[in-house]
C-alpha cells in the first residue's frame, strides 16, 4: 500500500503568531493521526521557479490515513486557527510502491 504525504508550502506568512500557534495544535493533530513529521523548516536552495519558502513535508502510513487526518476534528480546529494568517499550497499527495 502506497503511503500518503501531506506537502506545505507557505508562500507568505502575515501573522507569525497565529502561524505558530496553528503549528501547535497541527502537530498534535498530525501524530494522533499516525503521521511523522519528515522536513520542516525554510528552503535551503531553490531551483526554477522556487522560493526561499516555509516548507511541511508529513509522511502516513496510507492515503486513507492522511485524508482522514486532514479531515479529523483536531486539525480542523488547527485550520481554523490558522486562519487567513498566511497564504500557503497545501496537497495531500500518494507515495509510489
Amino acid at each position: 500500500m502506497a503511503k500518503g504525504y501531506w506537502v506545505s508550502a507557505y508562500r507568505k506568512i502575515m501573522n507569525p503568531e497565529q502561524v505558530a500557534e496553528y503549528s501547535k495544535l497541527a502537530t498534535v493533530a498530525i501524530k494522533e493521526g499516525g503521521g511523522r513529521v519528515l522536513v520542516r523548516g525554510v528552503a535551503s536552495t531553490v531551483q526554477g521557479a522556487g522560493i526561499a519558502e516555509r516548507t511541511v513535508l508529513v509522511e502516513f502510513d496510507s492515503m486513507d490515513a492522511a485524508v482522514s487526518a486532514f479531515n479529523g476534528e483536531k486539525y480542523q480546529e488547527a485550520l481554523r486557527v490558522l486562519g487567513d494568517a498566511c497564504e500557503r499550497d497545501f496537497r495531500v499527495v500518494e507515495g509510489v510502491e
